[in-house]
């Protein structure tokens, strides 16, 4: 059984559906949590952001670990500190244990989502291949789709601790597969870049901790006022680590590059809108309108699905309009949807939502798998890996963040509470910022993309 590629298949698949699902359930599970273990919002937020900012920190550096020491064997770590995090959060008696589990967690679905693909990469060869990775990219969406709805029967029939257990069991399982997984690794891997991780890991964590307890503690507090000051000095150290290595993990050369800037920040928008509405939407449907965790996950069905179907026709649509006239398109459909849920305002019926809410998953759908594509193919064979993986940063990063700025701004509408009143119009507030920004940078995505098909060299040089 070892090397069979049908085995790759399974054990990547059942741990890649299990990643989304940690995230979206997590946040479905947000009131529960707060109410079972007595916690302010500020502590239950770090639930879902503790493991978000671990998950994009740590993307680049297991990567290149992976590389170096083996895909199998990183690929088996990460499950298993996955699995054993989701054990200890789905026992955890207190709030800052269950964040603590749920930081490490997000370390170990770092290490397990980079060596994944380059295990499916390895099983797999030619047309073959191509089906893998299509069955990756669908799982994927799958994940993100139904697992807002997965938690909330979860929650539902077994409680919020289900919500942990659940994913961790299906790590465990993975880990069983793991003796029959192949072994490879880069030839001339390079080192590991621990300076330029620890600099933005640490920039990230004090980020999210200013935006998180900033509505608590005050914004003019001298511990906010030095979180963000000292993520501010560590952003600079970190570039500058960065520019001085001769094989950065993020290749600032390449933000010369407007064709690949123009695609991260469409990337950035599109997951900066989607993702924040997965985490709080739920909590608004179960503590304001009333809906149960099962109906409130059900309800964002109608924001997911579309990732579910639209890749598959994104890539017919690119046969007969230019790829990055889709792109532009999809980033201004998000920004159409938004403004459509603005002027609905936040409601309890479900079928004045669906308008909305399926703009908005249409958007994010006609650009899934087709944002990566043209990342790498515009940034030269010889940096491929390095592209995907500055999308993949810039991603998780934007969607880390705007989860904490989302959640401050709720935070002080609602006096900490997600309740009304508050929660409404602060949602309001959120919609409309969502549709102001996904505007404004569906012009700067046309513009940087049209200014990278103009140039003659649209693939920056390496930096030496």
């Amino acid at each position: 059984m070892r090397n069979h590629p049908a085995v790759v298949l399974v054990a990547v698949l059942l741990s890649t559906f299990s990643l989304p699902v940690s995230l979206t359930g997590a946040s479905v599970a947000l009131p529960d949590i707060g109410r079972d273990l007595d916690a302010g919002l500020a502590s239950v937020q770090w639930v879902v952001n503790g493991y978000n900012a671990t998950f994009a920190s740590f993307m680049l550096a297991t990567g290149a670990l992976a590389d170096l020491v083996g895909r199998r064997r990183v690929f088996a770590c990460g499950v298993a500190l996955f699995a054993a995090s989701g054990l200890l959060a789905a026992v955890a008696g207190d709030i800052l244990l269950l964040d603590v589990a749920r930081a490490v967690a997000g370390v170990g679905a770092a290490a397990a989502a980079t060596s994944a693909s380059a295990l499916l990469a390895g099983a797999f060869q030619g047309p073959a291949r191509a089906r893998a990775f299509s069955i990756f990219g669908t799982t994927i969406g799958a994940g993100l789709a139904f697992g807002p709805s997965v938690a909330g029967l979860l929650i539902d029939t077994l409680g919020w601790r289900a919500v942990f257990a659940v994913p961790a069991l299906a790590g465990v399982a993975v880990l069983l597969l793991v003796p029959w997984l192949p072994e490879s690794r880069q030839p001339h891997a390079g080192r590991i870049d621990w300076p330029g991780t620890g600099s933005f890991t640490a920039a990230l964590l004090l980020l999210i901790f200013g935006f998180v307890q900033g509505p608590e503690y005050g914004w003019d507090d001298v511990r906010i006022v030095a979180a963000f000051g000292a993520a501010v000095a560590l952003l600079v150290v970190f570039v500058r680590v960065e520019r001085s290595r001769p094989d950065p993990m993020f290749d600032l050369a390449l933000l010369a590059n407007p064709r690949f800037v123009g695609i991260c920040l469409a990337a950035a928008t599109i997951v900066a809108v989607m993702v924040p509405l997965l985490v709080y939407l739920p909590s608004y449907f179960t503590t304001v309108v009333g809906l149960t965790p099962g109906a409130a996950g059900a309800t964002l069905i109608l924001l997911t699905a579309p990732t579910l179907v639209l890749p598959l026709l994104a890539g017919a649509l690119t046969r007969r309009v230019p790829p990055p006239a889709v792109i532009v398109t999809s980033v201004a459909v998000v920004a159409v949807g938004a403004a459509w849920a603005t002027v609905l305002g936040p409601t309890s019926d479900a079928a004045a939502l669906a308008g909305p809410l399926l703009t908005m998953g249409a958007g994010i759908g006609l650009s899934i798998g087709l944002l990566d594509v043209l990342a790498i193919g515009s940034v030269g064979p010889h940096r491929a890996a390095t592209g995907a993986g500055m999308i993949n940063t810039a991603r998780l990063a934007s969607e880390t963040i705007a989860i904490a700025v989302v959640g401050a701004v709720l935070a002080s509408t609602t006096a900490g509470r997600l309740a009304d009143p508050g929660f409404t119009g602060g949602l309001r507030t959120v919609l409309w910022t969502m549709t102001a920004l996904a505007a404004l940078a569906a012009l700067a995505v046309a513009a940087l993309l049209r200014s990278g098909a103009r140039s003659r060299e649209p693939v920056a040089q390496p930096s030496r």
